[in-house]
């Protein structure tokens, strides 16, 4: 009896606030800011070096739904943010050229509002915007990036 509300989104709408700092360590030793990712728009994934199942879903995600946005896919960086000791495998990151790695700190994760198993979206000024499950949807992903970088002149 009572109407659902409409959302246009796939992903969880993130109260505006910006990105923490995270700062770390990119695979050929050079520091890695996150900040310094502002001026397009982001998506971040968090987890371990040792990529599991569900870690190479979202990495397949992540790829998939900048590959769908077409001639507007180079307004989209997708970073990856590794915690724990273990190096990702070379295969893995052979898998996902352009896929910006930084080894961050364990307690990383823990200044992101849905921890390390979400998915995020950052816009160009530097603010969490998006946040996705653990299992996101390709296509869900894509709609929206479609839609922000369509109504965005910034990134």
């Amino acid at each position: 009896l009572f109407p659902r509300e409409s959302a246009a989104n796939y992903g969880t709408l993130l109260p505006t606030a910006l990105a923490p700092a995270i700062h770390g360590r990119a695979p050929d030793g050079s520091p890695f800011r996150l900040e310094d990712l502002r001026g397009r728009w982001v998506l971040l994934a968090v987890g371990a070096g040792d990529c599991d199942a569900a870690c190479e879903r979202k990495l397949y995600a992540m790829r998939q739904a900048r590959t769908m946005q077409g001639r507007e896919q180079e307004r989209v960086v997708r970073a990856w943010l590794v915690v724990g000791d273990v190096a990702p495998s070379p295969a893995l990151l052979a898998q996902h050229p352009g896929l910006v790695v930084a080894r961050v700190a364990d307690t990383a994760p823990a200044t992101l509002p849905g921890g390390a198993s979400a998915l995020y979206l950052i816009d160009p000024l530097g603010n969490l915007v998006l946040r996705y499950g653990a299992e996101p949807d390709i296509k869900g992903i894509a709609k929206d990036l479609s839609r922000l970088l369509k109504a965005s002149r910034i990134g």
